[in-house]
């Protein structure tokens, strides 16, 4: 397997680890805040009692595990290649969210949310048709880096 073919499966892998992790950490973190209940920060001391409640959650640490590993794969991926590439392609995200929060949470998705995040993902599949651009070789067959 040459190097480019590899890069374009790792990056594409990243992507999807992305896609997953990211909406996961978000949904996570929304469902250990609920589960943590109604928060005050004012005096100080219920501020104390506010973050304990909160750390104690384990959604909450679920979800900040998901979001680094959704950060890690996000700085791998920009590594090697192009951020007008991996940043649209990762939007599939949206839809991941969504259906996370319908699922996870009991959120109602309308028709008209869903209409957007189709129109997301379309555009999505528009830029999945070009290959990011420091994948490709250059005009004089050397790769590019």
């Amino acid at each position: 397997m040459t190097i480019p073919k590899i890069r374009h499966i790792k990056t594409y892998l990243l992507i999807g680890v992305m896609v997953i992790a990211g909406p996961l950490g978000n949904v996570l973190l929304g469902k250990g805040m609920k589960q943590a209940g109604r928060l005050a920060v004012w005096p100080p001391a219920e501020a104390l009692h506010t973050a304990l409640r909160v750390f104690g959650t384990g959604s909450i640490w679920l979800g900040v595990a998901s979001l680094l590993t959704f950060l890690l794969a996000n700085v791998l991926v920009l590594s090697w290649a192009d951020y007008s590439y991996v940043q649209p392609a990762s939007s599939v995200g949206y839809g991941v969210s969504a259906l996370l929060g319908y699922f996870m949470l009991s959120e109602p998705v309308s028709p008209l949310r869903w209409l957007g995040i189709a129109i997301i993902c379309l555009g999505v599949l528009v830029v999945g048709q070009s290959n990011p651009r420091s994948l490709e070789r250059s005009p004089t067959g050397m790769e590019r880096s």
